[in-house]
């Protein structure tokens, strides 16, 4: 009799310390635009999720809400501000005028790859020129693109005469400016949108970085690139600030060793070898490639983008952001030193 109150009393103090691990264990729900199978969602925000399970023994479960799912993309920053999710991953230029100093980093000539552009992105930040525009969230790291180019259906574009006309979807206003300043009719929409406008001829053609061409699958609809860099879209990974604060303080170790510069680069080499990947996939199915280098010393396109760069400075000084060349001037300055790295 006694054995088997002991086996009981045994069973009843396992049990009890399975809940109470169980009851450890915290899920964060992510939300983000990219499609499931896409390198950026199982190369960088999967991963991520992966090493901070690992890292915490199991106690920190990152649930992965891709494509939209939790949250439309233009709407995952105030997702995870107000707690729809824990954390969400997107461009800040989805969120029109919300990010206006951080969107410098985007103008032409500041960063020629994503692991340059990740590195200045970062380093602003935690220099302290960002500060303002994330004091709702706790950002846990930020990145970039590789430069964008232009893409069109059957337009064979050389010079911004060739865009005279032409609808092209812009990923943020501010390359919309200077689409426009070229010529060509500037288009606002999500990324995962793009495929079916294109089908249905609602636009011509597109700026995009050569690794959204792989992940949305826009190559099987344009024929013509010209690799004119003349942006580069900006990410940010954020948290929730209370689910942060609602962590254990080992939890919130795992965080933090998971969050900065570290993620940035990791996130940075990522999309400079998905770029690689989506300028073959073109190459193989030999597609027309326009290479435009040194774009800002170029005759033909070095006037429009100076004027998309000066425009965007004096009107974020006409909105009272007086910091804003200086700004620029840190962001030049980080370029510089990220390249040296």
């Amino acid at each position: 009799m006694k054995t088997k109150f002991a086996c009981c009393v045994l069973a009843a103090s396992i049990a009890a310390v399975g809940m109470a691990s169980a009851q450890a264990a915290t899920t964060l729900r992510m939300a983000h635009f990219w499609p499931g199978a896409s390198g950026v969602n199982e190369d960088i925000l999967q991963a991520w999720a992966d090493t901070v399970a690992q890292e915490s023994n199991g106690d920190l479960n990152v649930q992965m809400f891709p494509s939209g799912t939790l949250a439309k993309p233009d709407s995952i920053y105030e997702a995870a501000a107000n707690g729809i999710a824990d954390i969400g991953a997107t461009a800040q230029g989805y969120t029109a005028g919300r990010f206006p100093l951080s969107q410098i980093v985007e103008l032409p000539g500041i960063a020629t790859t994503a692991t340059q552009g990740a590195c200045v992105l970062q380093t602003l930040y935690e220099e302290g020129h960002l500060d303002s525009e994330y004091e709702d969230t706790r950002p846990l790291f930020m990145f970039t693109t590789g430069p964008g180019g232009i893409h069109t259906i059957d337009t064979d574009v050389q010079m911004p005469a060739d865009l005279e006309g032409l609808r092209i979807r812009r990923p943020t206003a501010v390359a919309g400016e200077m689409l426009e300043n070229m010529g060509a009719t500037p288009v606002g929409m999500p990324a995962p949108d793009i495929y079916t406008a294109m089908q249905r001829g609602v636009i011509d053609g597109l700026s995009f970085p050569w690794e959204g061409l792989k992940g949305f699958r826009i190559n099987e609809l344009v024929k013509y690139h010209t690799e004119v860099p003349f942006y580069t879209l900006i990410f940010v990974a954020t948290m929730n600030q209370r689910a942060y604060e609602n962590l254990t303080p080992e939890q919130q170790t795992v965080i933090d060793n998971n969050s900065g510069m570290k993620w940035a680069a990791k996130a940075g080499e990522v999309f400079d070898r998905l770029d690689v990947e989506g300028k073959q996939e073109a190459v193989d199915a030999g597609h027309t490639i326009r290479e435009i280098e040194n774009p800002l010393q170029h005759p033909d396109w070095q006037a429009p983008l100076e004027t998309g760069i000066e425009n965007y400075l004096t009107e974020l000084e006409a909105r009272g952001l007086s910091q804003a060349r200086d700004v620029y001037a840190a962001a030049q300055a980080a370029s510089e030193s990220c390249s040296a790295q």
